[in-house]
């Protein structure tokens, strides 16, 4: 059994690369829209600010006007706590548009501040996937050369154990 959750314990590493993975790839995308997208001013329609400290799950809906006529709107755009407040008393804010892209619209204010975020965010779970794989392959390794501990050792009781002993 013991073995059986040493082998299953990859998923942990593999997890937080996983992890590593989507937070990267997001701050590339929010990046390139920051880099490649056009700039327009978007009218906020409404704002959520979670006052819970459990809750963390803020978001702004946008509504953006394009040079073209047509109109992109955000519901629910997803930001941290601490960056709603740099939005919440505006009426409109300045964006960068990419359509098209994964992060299609980036608020121009605090998208570097966003991009940092999941950049340590990136940092930090890829660091944590190779402090758990280390782990993970040393227990299994420690498993196969020299056997599960649990399986090993004491055949029968040691009467003269000090656990054993009773203290007047």
């Amino acid at each position: 059994m013991t073995r059986l959750v040493a082998r299953g314990a990859w998923i942990v590493p593999l997890f937080f690369l996983v992890v590593a993975l989507h937070q990267g790839k997001t701050t590339v995308d929010l990046q390139a829209t920051l880099d490649q997208g056009k700039p327009a001013t978007a009218e906020i329609l409404e704002v959520h600010e979670e006052n819970r400290v459990d809750v963390t799950f803020d978001w702004v809906s946008l509504r953006v006007p394009l040079e073209d006529g047509s109109v992109i709107t955000k519901d629910k755009l997803a930001l941290p706590h601490s960056l709603i407040p740099l939005v919440s008393d505006k009426e409109t804010v300045e964006v960068r548009v990419n359509p098209g892209a994964s992060q299609d619209v980036v608020i121009t204010s605090i998208v570097s501040t966003q991009w940092r975020i999941a950049a340590m965010n990136a940092a930090i779970a890829f660091v944590a996937a190779l402090l758990f794989a280390g782990g993970v392959f040393y227990w299994n390794r420690s498993l196969s050369r020299v056997g599960d501990p649990a399986q090993r050792g004491v055949d029968e009781p040691d009467p003269d154990h000090p656990a054993r002993k009773v203290a007047w």
